[in-house]
């Protein structure tokens, strides 16, 4: 699907889509809970649709109920799949479901996903289940999908690398459910915040571990989950397009649904666009954030516990004066995409003055963009950010394989519109 983005200007209040990352974790609890747990205003969209065929083929039953989804646990009991478990592009679902099926017994799960998934490797994590006593192995023998997972899941110890959060995530959700106690190493980490958002449900679960910053982590085995009722807030990654939009056009904008206090790490993305020259006003109660663009200003951005919010400031960064650099982003080539690459090749399509390091990006601006036609490459964030480079480009700019935002914001073409002002 091709979208031509006009030029224009923004205004009013747009609503934030729920966070993808809390309705995946919690559809993966509430699985593996005992009882009916209810999610409130959870995210509908490709990779959380993946996530429910997951877990239903895992065992729950998952109904939609309005707005909510009610999710019938299987107290920890994960049955053995009747067909392959196909995540799409969810890697997030690949890396979490996959470590709980490490709790399946008598049998295994397989995993797989589209073309761009299947090259994304989950080597470290098949060792670590291993390590802990699953079975766990890649059908191709090079550590990516399709995967072959199945438990028990023992416990024991084990040391691993996380260029993605993800892996780490995936042991902290399954191993207090695995039948011994389970130590894990860190050696290398990035974006902490996930890490916190995953011990936050741990924490409202009553699950009990110990420790060291993130470098190590005893996770007693023989724990339960429980049944509960959330509401899921707002994603600050989704936030992060409408916030830069805002910065590049100048415009005034009020988003709502973001929790204050939410352990999401793009919120730092806020403080970022202040730093370049943005108005912020955040209201705690009304879970608002109102922003006024203005002159922006070059600055220097640490991406390792954000490098999602990537190509949203690598375009925004297009229309501040100075040398932006964005840096620590190495991790950002192992995503749907190689993000730095793509966005140093499709910026400079626009006319873009950017040069791409080995770890992040230089953007020289000011440099407006100029119209023309970019690609996605079938990225969901890339397509977004290509989208807010055009509100203030000099001509229109067309993106082809849109439809890649329908992967965590559907709406976001329709919001774009709704809220031009010319």
């Amino acid at each position: 699907m091709e979208v031509s983005v006009q030029p224009g200007r923004l205004s009013g209040h747009i609503p934030v889509p729920p966070s993808k990352s809390h309705t995946i974790r919690a559809l993966l609890v509430a699985a593996a809970a005992g009882g009916t747990s209810r999610i409130r205003s959870p995210l509908f969209s490709r990779d959380t649709r993946a996530c429910m065929r997951a877990v239903s083929l895992l065992g729950a039953v998952v109904r939609e109920e309005g707005a909510d989804l009610l999710v019938e646990g299987t107290g920890g009991r994960f049955s053995v799949p009747e067909d392959v478990i196909d995540v799409e592009n969810s890697g997030t679902t690949l890396y979490l479901a996959g470590a709980m099926a490490a709790l399946i017994e008598g049998g295994r799960a397989v995993f797989t996903g589209d073309a761009q998934l299947r090259r994304r490797t989950a080597g470290p994590l098949l060792a670590s289940l291993h390590d802990l006593g699953a079975r766990a192995e890649s059908t191709r023998g090079n550590g990516c999908a399709p995967l072959v997972i199945g438990g028990p899941l023992r416990g024991g110890s084990t040391s691993i690398a996380c260029p993605t959060s993800q892996y780490l995530s995936a042991l902290l959700l399954a191993c207090p459910l695995g039948k011994g106690d389970s130590l894990v190493e860190v050696v290398e980490l990035n974006e902490h915040p996930y890490i916190d958002m995953t011990l936050w449900w741990l924490k409202a679960q009553g699950v009990a571990l110990e420790r060291e910053g993130y470098d190590r982590f005893r996770i007693p085995g023989g724990q339960c989950y429980r049944a509960f009722d959330l509401t899921i807030p707002g994603d600050y990654s989704s936030a992060t397009f409408f916030l830069c939009a805002a910065a590049v056009t100048g415009s005034t904008l009020t988003l709502t649904n973001l929790y204050p206090d939410d352990p999401q790490g793009d919120r730092e993305v806020l403080d970022i666009l202040e730093r370049m020259g943005c108005t912020v006003e955040v209201s705690p109660e009304r879970r608002e954030v109102t922003i006024t663009g203005g002159p922006l200003s070059a600055t220097k951005v640490d991406m390792t516990r954000i490098p999602d919010a990537l190509p949203a400031l690598a375009v925004t960064a297009c229309y501040a004066e100075g040398t932006t650099r964005l840096y620590n982003a190495a991790h950002t080539r192992l995503k749907e995409t190689d993000r730095i690459a793509v966005m140093a090749q499709e910026l400079s399509r626009l006319g873009a003055r950017v040069e791409e390091l080995p770890d992040g990006l230089l953007i020289h601006g000011p440099c407006p963009l100029t119209g023309g036609i970019v690609s996605s490459h079938d990225d969901h964030r890339v397509a977004m950010a290509l989208a807010v480079g055009a509100l203030a480009a000099r001509a229109p700019v067309t993106i082809e394989g849109a439809e890649a935002t329908e992967v965590t914001f559907p709406e976001f073409f329709s919001l774009l519109e709704a809220h031009r002002t010319g």
